[in-house]
């Protein structure tokens, strides 16, 4: 088995199965979901998660593919959050915006495995006070357990000795035909929710919270990502990149946030989750990657359906809240079903 040393920490590659030959390939360096092997309509698996076919490249090449987003996924605007009348100042790693956990986010971590079973894993991270400039000593657990219905199932849960900021994401790129095997804009998209969160020129919202009534935004029935994904309500040229605010029923409740269906596989995927809103993201910025089996990655060749707290949030009061308190547990779900039609 391919091992690594990075700050001393051994870096490996695991791989939980279950029953139905399904398996998921993930490394403890930032928790990288590596490969997704899922089965079509005839029972032909593929894997459908862009990645590198080495665990050296999954480290040193396209940082997010796969990884945990932290400790706060997708972006504070210009690096900066007040809580209990303390400004905290962090890294501006995108324009001025802090993207990601900034330069060295949870998914540029080694994690440790405290836990492994043939279909599940855990792996923990203590991310210091101060951190990128997050206040608290915040002790992090992901666990991944692929069930027999073909369901990935992603527990974050986290604590810490100080007031704090927290929103983890996964960010896997899918591609349902077979990562590597064309475009996204074919494949069907429906989105549980009926508002989004509008952004300003730095693509950070601005606090406010839209009908997607009568707009490329408006993805409540199945619709095929072509129709909007030019629209130039989103990166003119590039695609879409937003946060939608999930319909639910009550906080923290596990709903359905998006499915995704590519008709010539007949593979779906069903997003499920606690948190109230999914970022959508067709790849926009990735472009010419040499990528598993040698196949290239270009720009909307994937689709990452992110499930998060909303992008921001530390600055927006009436956000559903981020900050999480010593003696409180972050605890939150992202299920990514598989299944076939």
């Amino acid at each position: 088995m391919e091992t690594i040393k990075i700050d001393g920490k051994e870096v490996k590659l695991y791989t939980i199965k279950n029953k139905n030959g399904m398996s998921v390939e993930v490394t403890n360096y930032g928790t990288k979901i590596i490969r997704v092997m899922a089965p079509d309509k005839n029972g032909k698996m593929e894997d459908v998660v862009q990645g590198f076919d080495t665990l050296q490249e999954n480290i040193d090449k396209e940082p997010y593919f796969g990884a945990t987003c932290g400790r706060f996924a997708n972006r504070i605007k210009d690096g900066k959050f007040t809580l209990d009348g303390k400004e905290y100042t962090l890294a501006q790693n995108n324009g001025g915006n802090a993207l990601h956990g900034g330069i060295k986010g949870f998914n540029a971590q080694v994690w440790e495995v405290i836990e492994q079973t043939e279909n599940s894993i855990c792996m923990n991270y203590k991310s210091p006070d101060g951190e990128e400039g997050y206040p608290g000593n915040l002790d992090t657990c992901v666990t991944y357990e692929l069930t027999d219905d073909n369901a990935l199932k992603i527990h974050y849960e986290a604590e810490t000795d100080k007031a704090t900021v927290i929103g983890l994401c996964n960010h896997s790129y899918f591609n349902l035909k077979g990562a590597g095997n064309g475009t996204v804009r074919d494949h069907i998209l429906q989105i549980y929710a009926d508002f989004h969160t509008v952004l300003d020129d730095t693509a950070s919202p601005t606090g406010e919270i839209r009908p997607v009534d009568n707009s490329p935004f408006d993805f409540r029935q199945p619709t095929v990502i072509e129709k909007f994904i030019d629209a130039a309500e989103y990166v003119p040229g590039r695609g879409i990149d937003n946060n939608w605010t999930i319909r639910k029923h009550q906080p923290k409740e596990l709903a359905l946030a998006a499915t995704l269906y590519e008709p010539v596989s007949g593979r779906t995927l069903e997003v499920l989750t606690t948190m109230p809103g999914i970022q959508v993201y067709t790849a926009n910025w990735v472009e010419k990657q040499t990528g598993k089996y040698g196949k290239t990655y270009q720009e909307q060749d994937s689709i990452c359906l992110e499930t998060q707290n909303f992008p921001n949030s530390p600055n927006v009061a009436h956000f559903p809240s981020s900050v999480l308190r010593p003696g409180e547990r972050y605890d939150e779900w992202c299920v990514y079903k598989f299944g076939v039609k």
